[in-house]
């Protein structure tokens, strides 16, 4: 008896020192993307244990036969329920197979023998979620209930915070996890967008400067951290990042918009021009402003000529345009010499705007047609 009790063992063990060749090449092969041989390999062994069926899992599932992979797994559960890590493999691929049912009571058995295992409940919430099922938000909040530093968890809920304009959650949120991990891009981003929705611009730049730092650059960050320079009156820089943001989309209206006006305050007006052109060539919705902004250029270049055809063509786009009406008049002034057609100007403006108008621009154009009919009683006229 004892003799052969002797001769299974010795028939085990060689299986398993046979089969520790053909594993070592399957992981070579699995390890370059060649995974076509690897599952080739590991299926030709004859005797294959729970190594072999679980290499067979992961390069069935890395050539995205999701139903092989499934199945092998199932096989190392169904020898040994309590392999856990590899119970959350299968668990993953069940996911990315949608089955999302099989995976939420899966998970749902771990999290009840693990209860204090954060990454089951994040799982769970996850599952929720593809499901568009409502409550997954309580899962992600379970999972920093037991780890209170759960990336991952505080990005979807800060986020969910921000979508919501609840700015003191989504900070609050951001913060707890940039505290763990402060090169977390996707906390970055929130923390950057609530600051910034909030119209904290200055408090906005350090979260995209430092996106920018990680090599996490792209249109969106270039030109919301443009804008928060812009408001500041960071002009120069504003403009460097507006111009970063050109790079990635050169036909972005709002883009070319803000850098023509910001050229225009940096006394650049043939730049002013060109990008605001190019905002009104892209644009395909109303451009009373950025005609507006484009006759405020030359009128900033004396050349009042096509700041009254801008001006006329921003109030052919939007009548109710006060300030283009208001800025015709003074154009109008300065390039008519007939003073009565510059009165009449004025008083277009004036009769539109007496009881609604803005307070400065009406007392202006009050006193500007009081000297002009002054000078045409002079005048005689």
């Amino acid at each position: 008896m004892n003799f052969l009790k002797s001769i299974i063992c010795f028939l085990l063990v060689f299986q398993v020192n046979a089969q520790t060749p053909t594993l070592t090449i399957a992981d070579s092969l699995y390890s370059v993307g060649n995974y076509s041989e690897a599952i080739q390999d590991l299926e030709n062994i004859k005797v294959k244990s729970e190594a072999v069926y679980s290499r067979l899992a992961k390069a069935y599932v890395a050539k995205g036969d999701f139903s092989s992979g499934l199945k092998n797994y199932r096989i190392v559960l169904d020898k040994n329920p309590n392999k856990v890590l590899t119970a959350v493999e299968y668990g993953e691929v069940l996911m990315k197979a949608g089955k999302f049912e099989s995976a939420d009571s899966l998970f749902h058995q771990l999290a009840n023998s693990y209860p204090k295992n954060a990454s089951f409940q994040f799982q769970l919430g996850t599952i929720k979620e593809k499901q568009n099922d409502s409550t997954y938000l309580e899962y992600f909040e379970r999972t920093i209930k037991i780890d209170s530093n759960h990336q991952q968890a505080l990005y979807k809920l800060s986020k969910n915070a921000l979508s919501l304009r609840d700015f003191a959650t989504s900070e609050k949120l951001a913060l707890q996890g940039l505290k763990t991990n402060p090169n977390n891009a996707s906390l970055l981003s929130i923390l950057a967008q609530t600051y910034f929705n909030e119209n904290s611009f200055i408090l906005a730049i350090t979260p995209f400067e430092k996106l920018l730092e990680l090599g996490q650059g792209n249109e969106f960050v270039h030109s919301k951290l443009g804008y928060c320079y812009y408001r500041l009156h960071y002009h120069t820089k504003a403009i460097e990042q507006y111009n970063l943001a050109l790079g990635y989309e050169d036909k972005n209206s709002d883009t070319h918009y803000n850098l023509g006006k910001l050229y225009a305050r940096t006394g650049d007006l043939k730049k002013s021009e060109t990008h605001l052109l190019m905002a009104l060539l892209i644009k395909k919705q109303p451009v009373d402003a950025e005609f507006l902004s484009l006759a405020l250029t030359y009128k900033l270049q004396e050349d009042y000529e096509k700041a009254l055809n801008y001006l006329n063509s921003a109030l052919e786009e939007n009548p109710g345009n006060e300030r283009a009406l208001y800025e015709r008049a003074i154009a109008a002034d300065n390039y008519f010499k007939d003073k009565q057609t510059v009165l009449n100007y004025y008083k277009t403006y004036l009769e539109k705007y007496s009881e609604k108008g803005n307070s400065e621009l009406l007392h202006l154009a009050g006193i500007r047609i009081k000297d002009i009919k002054e000078e045409l009683h002079l005048n005689g006229e």
